[in-house]
């Protein structure tokens, strides 16, 4: 088996998914200064880079991108704090076989800035979901959620960490049941063979 996991930045959930064991060949960002790269080096996987800023548009990006990713024959895609979006193309080249993890509770709040829009809207509960990628952005199939509190004096610094923490446990759990051949997608939605593990997370404070 083997993942590829492209990044942005800091890489702390593609550390996860390397604490877990997740058999990861490849790490490639549209970024020469993420920090990932370095972390992913230093473990002896290799990197690579495919600077957005280098194609003169979005469709020659994806092309590129996915070219590279290809080069390690992946069962897997996992976007990690990958700060682009995806074009259909690249989408439908990887068919249910791109995992993405967002930092809100889908459908809510998807895109950007989710924990400062989640205080503004006064939701009592937040947190994370696991999803299929799809051509239309941060609406794919959800595999897994993990549910925080929204605690008296949060901001969306602090309402972020918690969020992060289980980031963490749910995105190499469910990376592992897709290894597993143990994922389901039926009419959009995603059940998880001899488990009830489709029920949400929760962290109580």
């Amino acid at each position: 088996m083997s993942v590829v996991v492209l990044v942005s930045g800091r890489g702390s959930n593609m550390q996860a998914l390397l604490e877990a064991g997740i058999p990861v060949s490849a790490v490639i960002s549209n970024r020469r200064d993420a920090r990932a790269l370095g972390i992913a080096a230093q473990r002896g996987i290799a990197t690579g880079v495919v600077d957005h800023r280098a194609f003169p548009s979005r469709d020659a990006f994806d092309s590129a991108l996915a070219a590279e990713v290809e080069r390690y024959e992946p069962h897997l895609v996992v976007l990690a704090g990958f700060m682009r979006i995806l074009g259909a193309g690249f989408v439908e080249r990887f068919a249910g076989r791109v995992m993405n993890i967002h930092p809100s509770l889908l459908p809510a709040f998807p895109g950007l800035h989710t924990h400062q829009r989640a205080l503004e809207a006064g939701v009592k509960v937040h947190g994370c979901t696991v999803h299929f990628v799809t051509a239309d952005l941060d609406h794919g199939p959800i595999v897994v959620q993990a549910v925080v509190p929204v605690l008296p004096g949060d901001d969306p610094d602090r309402l972020a960490a918690r969020v992060l923490a289980q980031e963490h446990v749910v995105f190499p759990r469910a990376v592992n049941w897709f290894l597993e051949d143990r994922l389901v997608i039926e009419k959009g939605r995603v059940s998880v063979k001899g488990n009830d593990a489709q029920l949400a997370i929760s962290d109580r404070p």
